[in-house]
């Protein structure tokens, strides 16, 4: 296993106390390193994950949006603690770094594939494709001209 991959799982199950347990975000990494940490992570997994967790945790409600906009009669809420969480967490890697969309996708199911359901990585696999192909959809310019449409403007513009 990749070492960003033991962080994305070091950082779900980060997400996962703070959500089961209320975990207060300022001891949450501390706490999680000291209890439950693998000693032989090195430093760069370790910070990896702290990004990961509390920057998700940060942006939790920005988060939440992109999900309830793709998650169709499906309240945050009710979801089991483990998707949701894995759902964030791919998001938060969406929005705020710069992992190629695919790759968070297929990391995403992985961890969700050892940590939850195979019902889940269906449900999973679909709403982060959703919400990949809106943010794709929102990044290309509103009215995407082709070179051979600038070059004709260019020459009629200069024969007139």
């Amino acid at each position: 296993m990749g070492t960003r991959r033991k962080a994305r799982e070091c950082a779900l199950q980060m997400l996962f106390a703070a959500d089961a347990a209320k975990t207060r975000e300022g001891v949450l990494a501390g706490n999680f390193w000291s209890e439950f940490g693998e000693p032989s992570l090195d430093e760069g997994t370790r910070q990896f994950a702290d990004q990961l967790a509390l920057g998700t945790l940060k942006n939790v409600e920005a988060i939440d949006e992109k999900i309830r906009t793709r998650a169709e009669h499906w309240r945050i809420e009710r979801m089991a603690i483990v998707d949701r969480n894995v759902l964030r967490l791919a998001v938060y890697e969406f929005l705020y770094d710069t992992t190629p969309h695919t790759v968070v996708i297929n990391e995403a199911l992985e961890i969700a594939r050892r940590f939850s359901t195979f019902e889940a990585t269906q449900f999973i696999n679909g709403i982060l494709d959703a919400i990949k192909h809106d943010l794709e959809k929102d990044s290309l310019p509103e009215n995407p001209k082709t070179d051979d449409e600038n070059s004709s403007k260019k020459t009629h513009a200069s024969s007139t």
